[in-house]
């Protein structure tokens, strides 16, 4: 049966309607959801040749390090979430490090104030690149094919180029100004100096060659050589830190996961440097006490208390999470149902909280962009990715003759407590700078697992929106019974402590429920940039649903970015 009678068989499953810009995309045998097609189709032709998940995802990250520079990369770094056949199941941690010459207060002036743009568009901005050494480990342990051949379709889109389309273009378009001021950088993504239009072909052979590097030595082709010695150089020469000491020490972090259990389902996410798994963990152990599918999804009473979770889970995430390495995380305490029990007792139920009279170590606080893809596989393998280069197109450098764009990381540690980063998080201590310390992220790829077997893979970038947008889906498939695509439309809210107000997506609230809300003291602002969800549901177009015919497998890419696509076989 063809993906098109697959669309015309779980459009409309029996009994309900469907809310959502297309049906899931179904298939038999695996599924592959990604922001950008040509990486999507890649994933999908490794499966067919008898690859596993992980070397579709190895496969995934380097294509989309050519077909979607905004947040697929080489220069940056992520997290890798696996669920294995066999029900075990680990993180690796490829975040990028701070350098080894990076101090407390290097984005500070000599009176103490930030320098503006020091943590993101200067050179000092740039973390120690993670993505190379976690593809390549996340290959080598629980990988099955030869790196070269899972290369391959990146060299080739690489070298040959790929035909823009108007979500290419769109996005190659928020960066047309910054590219122009470092001539590395405009002479890969400016055609000639001005912006691509739809229909040119985007063309990367320096990215080509580095790619070749990696798969003719792996690591050591990126980390060592050629490539290391363009990337320090240009370091030297635009007053950053990174030196090859730095390159040479870098190393995969292999960690538990965070897990939790809601309503029945078993959450695997994202453990510290990463914020996500304890902060979703924290926000459902908050939620499970009400009973959201009773209240009904967009009511005023169920908005209400997800702004409240939202609240309070993220005083906590800014307060006192950090690189495991540097601070001890409460990560216990926070993802304890007793200390959610405890919050719950604190939200008034008619009355929005008040940001700033919530506050760490005061009860019950006592205490101690980027891209995403999802993939699943015949086996019953489960992999959740998110990587980034911080910014959209990270720093906006490229270290001459390598092709690779670099991150702007270092602005997600804390430049000074009370301020803002870019994604308006205010940050403590624990999150300070550090010599070879991860900055906290938000990224939080994710799987839900019932009875051992995944359910559920879902992820999203987005900056500090990435922990809510992953919150709503698993809500919007447990809580709301959404099939994978409506989870991914449906409208989304977005509260993280300070500043206090919730961003909206259009179509979120309607005009009365809106008004109960702001009635109950709750402030409303405008909607924040699009996230891009990926998402798979696994046996069934919705959670204990029934499969239509052999279909196992239920891909949704967001409509929100013009590019992406779910596709399987």
């Amino acid at each position: 049966m063809g993906l098109l009678t697959a669309f015309l068989v779980v459009s409309v499953p029996q009994g309900r309607a469907v809310a959502a810009s297309r049906a899931p995309v179904a298939a038999e045998h695996g599924m592959v959801v990604t922001a950008q097609r040509h990486a999507t189709q890649v994933g999908v032709d490794v499966l067919k040749q008898g690859g596993n998940a992980i070397d579709a995802a190895v496969a995934v990250g380097y294509a989309l390090a050519v077909v979607y520079p905004a947040a697929g990369n080489l220069g940056g770094g992520g997290f890798m979430t696996i669920q294995r056949a066999d029900g075990s199941r680990t993180f690796l941690d490829f975040r990028e490090k701070a350098p080894l010459a990076a101090t407390r207060d290097m984005f500070l002036d000599k009176d103490g104030n930030v320098v503006k743009g020091a943590s993101t568009k200067s050179f000092l901005a740039v973390g120690v690149p993670g993505t190379v050494a976690g593809l390549e480990d996340a290959l080598a342990k629980y990988g099955t094919q030869p790196r070269a051949a899972l290369i391959a379709p990146a060299i080739r889109l690489a070298e040959e180029g790929f035909v823009l389309d108007q979500g290419d273009v769109d996005m190659l378009g928020t960066a047309t100004e910054d590219f122009g001021k470092d001539p590395a950088s405009a002479k890969i993504f400016l055609n000639q100096g001005r912006a691509f239009g739809v229909g040119d072909r985007l063309v990367q052979k320096d990215l080509a060659g580095t790619l070749k590097a990696i798969s003719q030595q792996g690591k050591d082709g990126f980390y060592k050589g050629a490539v290391a010695e363009a990337l320090t150089a240009s370091s030297r020469a635009r007053g950053g830190l990174i030196v090859q000491a730095d390159l040479d020490r870098y190393a995969t972090r292999e960690l538990p996961p965070i897990e939790c259990d809601y309503r029945g389902y078993r959450v695997i996410s994202a453990p510290p440097p990463s914020s996500g798994g304890v902060v979703i963990c924290e926000m459902l152990n908050i939620l499970e006490g009400y009973d959201l599918a009773k209240l009904g999804w967009g009511s005023a009473q169920a908005v209400h208390y997800e702004i409240e979770a939202m609240r309070h889970a993220y005083l906590d995430r800014n307060s006192y999470l950090g690189d495991p390495a540097f601070v001890k995380n409460p990560v216990e305490r926070l993802t304890d149902k007793a200390y959610a029990a405890k919050i719950r007792a604190a939200i008034d139920p008619q009355k929005a909280g008040i940001s700033a009279e919530l506050k760490p170590g005061v009860p019950p606080h006592e205490g101690s962009n980027t891209t995403h893809y999802s993939i699943v596989d015949a086996q019953g393998n489960a992999v959740s990715v998110t990587y980034t280069l911080n910014d959209w197109f990270g720093v906006r450098i490229v270290p001459e003759g390598t092709g690779v764009l670099l991150n702007n990381e270092m602005d997600d540690f804390t430049a000074k407590v009370g301020v803002p980063n870019i994604y308006g998080l205010l940050q403590g201590e624990a999150n300070a700078v550090a010599p070879g310390k991860t900055p906290l992220s938000s990224m939080s790829p994710t799987i839900v697992t019932k009875d051992g077997k995944p359910v559920f893979v879902t992820g999203t970038p987005g900056g500090s929106r990435i922990i809510t947008v992953v919150l709503h889906s698993i809500l919007n498939v447990i809580d709301y019974g959404m099939n994978a695509q409506e989870a991914a439309d449906a409208p989304r809210l977005h509260h993280q402590w300070m500043p206090d107000v919730t961003n909206v997506e259009r179509f979120a609230l309607s005009p009365d429920t809106r008004k109960i809300l702001e009635g109950m003291g709750h402030k409303f602002g405008p909607a924040q940039p699009a996230n891009h969800l990926a998402a798979i549901l696994i046996g069934a177009p919705t959670l204990g649903g029934q499969p239509v015919g052999a279909f196992r497998y239920y891909g949704a890419n967001d409509p929100r970015r013009n590019t992406g696509s779910a596709q399987g076989y």
